[in-house]
């Protein structure tokens, strides 16, 4: 048997012949009360013996040496035993103590993920084709001139969507954006901005310009009249009053013969508000004359490059490729081509267009899938076409008219590439099919782009690459962002209505513009207005308030354990909002990352912490530190996520500029705590000593000159000064606001002083006058009095009645004691 020992072998026959079993257990407890059967315990064929007559260790708990020797033995055995009743404990088969069954808690299904699908109209559960890898392609910008707040619209709200399903959902996210660097309103301005700076330097005289000014606004005139869009015809009616205006001085000083730099700089005014109208004839006369390839890639290049700056600027992540219509003319060739032999595409006078009519009759295909209710918009199409390829001639040589140009035949004064169809360049829609299909395959998981790019732009990618790869599901899930309008009105680079990106930079910095963007929905319209930046400016300052205040405490001194303070209530309760909040949060970004839903989360988050710390301190205690701190690192970490905190902080905004953030606090901060205490104790010395003068340097410390280095101080009665790090320009801006505010003040008081003032004069010359003479000017009402100068008539000579005779009884005696004050006042040397 297991073990050994110099014991001698129990006898247990005597214990085992006790019939009744309670009695046999109190003498087996006994009798192993003098054995060792802890350590070094010996196993026996007795042991084995008496362990098989019990059912299990007993209840009692008095009979610990049996209870202790049975698991001994039953550890040692580890086979079965006799089964029986339980002896007091519930145990198993072998006599053993069992575990309880476990069962697992109850849970609901955790959220999914839900995007609004276009191509459904309704939010669908996101199911990527390739595990968490997701592959995206967006639709990138036409490169013709300035970037403006539409773009921003739609990249800022991309890049959100993107870090959110990056760095929240944790996807694996390969993102494609397109640079659109051949097209007509390129060619076309790239045609305009060369012709016109040719004729700028020839230096046109006087006389000579106003006669080609002239001769340009015929056909713009002939434009306006055939105009039937109302803003488009606003905008031009605007062009054409500009350059009356511009023309009008100028004609004016040829006729009064002046000259030298006066009239040149009516002739550079007149060139600056004419260039639209100018370049429009030139283009119409000189256009085909054009035929330098370089003129045609210059003006997208250098639009480009803006763009990526403005893009970096807004913290818009840079696509993981990037690619460009120029660069891929080979590709695109051999895409059309297939599309071609697949029966799909035709050739005609040296274009290729794609048949809609054929598609939309073939099993398995469908043409209009995201916007069906538009399919023969003849306007919508023209628009894609472009302005260059819309004339009668390329009308007539399609099959249908809702045939689009995969495509285009060059014209002179286009650029040009060989293919088997001549020299042309491709169509517009034809570009996204091809880059898209050759870097992501026959199939994508999220194809986005603005919401006015829907018909016929994206439907007709969707035709031709679905025509390309034989199959129906090219885009598996369709985003498009809403529109941006300006103060209520519809924004178009077109109509000249448009903030440029750098323009709004110039007013709100990056992260305020994306929280505007955060607090609206990416799918809606969102109005770009001073009520719209007002609001983000003011979520800016609540959640930079509460950084900066959990940012106060963590920096005051205490000890290591001392920071594990014991909860209260108030912590349990706010710890408890905490996880709803968080949880709240997580539903919103499963529905279609409702960020609006989001930021209105986190701000009732703040705000019960802002109510927790008021409260501690009117109760003059110190906030728990580490709840607060798990709280600030969380809304950080979200913000993160969206984009709106640029760089590495730990908690809360970075102050400083780009890079020098974390540097410029770590650095400062220790000086600038010292600093205040070091006020703060002169400051109590000087009210101790009565110093007015030190008090009025030490405020103005705090409210003229750390201000101007973007220091805040807040002095609290009875707690440490609070130091903040915040940006200068906006604290400078607080600064005037409360001098204004201060100013307000003082102003209403001494408006409030003057009209007291006002009301005690006029009291006091009413006092002066006798009850016996207050009615005797009123001579418009009353004709006769008594004798104390009482009304009796009233001024047609009518006696007056009871009633009004009362009344102006009770506002005699009323002036009488009015009087009879005054009197009193006088007498004891007041005003006279």
């Amino acid at each position: 048997m297991a073990g050994s020992s110099t014991e001698h072998a129990p006898d247990y026959r005597a214990i085992l012949g006790i019939s009744d079993e309670a009695a046999r257990v109190r003498a087996l407890d006994a009798h192993l009360s003098t054995r060792s059967y802890v350590q070094g315990f010996a196993l026996s064929q007795a042991d084995v013996d008496a362990f098989r007559q019990l059912s299990g260790p007993p209840a009692d708990p008095q009979l610990f040496h049996v209870a202790r020797w049975f698991r001994h033995v039953a550890a040692i055995l580890g086979g079965p035993r006799t089964t029986g009743p339980p002896c007091g404990l519930q145990a198993t088969g072998r006599g053993r103590r069992a575990q309880p069954t476990w069962s697992p808690p109850a849970r609901s299904e955790p959220c999914q993920l839900r995007l609004y699908n276009s191509l459904t109209r309704r939010k669908d559960v996101f199911v990527p084709q390739d595990g968490r890898r997701v592959t995206w392609y967006c639709c990138g910008p036409t490169v013709y001139d300035a970037s403006h707040m539409g773009h921003a619209r739609s990249y800022i709200s991309f890049d959100i969507l993107r870090r959110v399903l990056r760095d929240y959902f944790k996807f694996d996210v390969f993102y494609c954006m397109n640079i659109t660097d051949i097209d007509d309103k390129i060619i076309k301005r790239a045609r305009q901005n060369y012709l016109f700076e040719r004729y700028r330097e020839t230096q046109p005289l006087a006389g000579q310009l106003l006669e080609d000014v002239r001769a340009a606004l015929q056909p713009f005139s002939t434009k306006l009249q055939e105009t039937a869009d109302p803003d488009k015809r606003q905008m031009l009616e605007r062009l054409q009053r500009a350059v009356a205006q511009a023309a009008g001085p100028l004609e004016a000083a040829l006729q009064a013969g002046q000259a030298g730099q006066e009239l040149d700089g009516r002739v550079q005014v007149l060139l600056e508000e004419a260039k639209d109208v100018l370049s429009d004839w030139l283009d119409s006369m000189h256009g085909s004359e054009v035929t330098d390839n370089s003129i045609f890639s210059e003006l997208p290049k250098f639009w480009e490059a803006e763009f990526h700056k403005d893009m970096e600027a807004l913290n818009v992540l840079p696509p993981d490729v990037l690619t460009r219509v120029s660069e891929y003319v080979p590709e695109i060739v051999d895409f059309v081509q297939k599309i071609v032999d697949n029966g799909y595409g035709y050739a005609s006078n040296g274009s290729v267009y794609f048949d809609t009519v054929k598609f939309a009759n073939s099993e398995g295909h469908s043409y209009g899938k995201l916007v069906p209710e538009a399919v023969g918009d003849q306007k919508a199409l023209h628009e894609g076409e472009g302005d260059l390829s819309i004339s009668a001639e390329h009308l007539s040589e399609k099959r249908s008219s809702s045939d689009f140009a995969l495509w285009k035949a060059s014209k002179p004064g286009e650029p040009s590439w060989p293919c088997p169809w001549g020299k042309g360049r491709p169509g517009w829609h034809i570009e996204c099919s091809a880059m898209a299909g050759t870097l992501l395959g026959a199939s994508m998981d999220i194809h986005g782009g603005g919401f006015d790019l829907r018909f016929p732009h994206h439907d007709n990618e969707l035709a031709q690459s679905e025509a390309y790869f034989e199959n129906d599901c090219w885009v598996r899930y369709f985003l498009h962002t809403g529109h941006l309008t300006i103060a209520g009105c519809k924004m178009s680079k077109s109509l000249k209505n448009f903030i440029t990106i750098k323009d709004a930079l110039k007013k709100h910095s990056a992260r305020q513009l994306r929280l505007a963007f955060l607090m609206h929905s990416w799918k809606d319209t969102l109005d770009y207005s001073a009520n719209t930046m007002e609001s983000a400016l003011q979520y800016e300052r609540l959640l930079n308030e509460f950084f900066l205040n959990v940012k106060d405490l963590l920096r005051s001194p205490v000890e290591v354990a001392a920071q594990f303070e014991k909860w209260e209530d108030e912590e349990t309760e706010l710890n408890k909002s905490f996880y709803k909040k968080k949880a709240a949060v997580h539903q919103a970004l499963c529905d279609n990352v409702d960020t609006r839903t989001v930021l209105e989360e986190m701000r009732a988050l703040v705000g019960q912490c802002n109510l927790y710390m008021a409260a501690r301190k009117a109760a003059r205690r110190r906030p728990h530190r580490v709840l607060l701190e798990s709280i600030a690192r969380y809304l950080t970490h979200m913000l993160k996520i969206f984009g709106a905190i640029e760089e590495e902080s730990p908690l809360g905004f970075p102050v400083g500029g780009a890079g020098t953030s974390l540097s410029l606090e770590s650095t400062v901060m220790p000086y600038l705590q010292v600093l205040s205490e070091f006020r703060e104790g002169v400051r109590r010395i000087a009210r101790e000593h009565r110093v007015p003068e030190v008090l009025q340097l030490s405020d103005a410390l705090r409210d003229d000159i750390l201000p101007e280095l973007g220091v805040r101080l807040e002095d609290h009665e009875g707690l440490p000064t609070v130091v903040k790090l915040v940006d200068r320009d906006a604290l400078l801006r607080e600064r005037e606001e409360k001098q204004r505010v201060e100013e307000e003040k003082r102003r209403k008081k001494e408006e409030a002083a003057r009209k007291r003032r006002e009301q005690e004069a006029a009291k006091l010359a009413k006092m002066k006058i006798p009850p016996s003479e207050m009615f005797l000017s009123e001579s418009d009402k009353y004709s006769k009095f008594d004798e104390n100068g009482l009304p009796t008539h009233d001024s047609e000579g009518k006696e007056l009645s009871k009633g009004q005779a009362k009344k102006l009884r009770k506002l005699f005696e009323a002036q009488e004691r009015l009087h009879l004050e005054y009197l009193q006042l006088v007498q004891n040397g007041g005003p006279p």
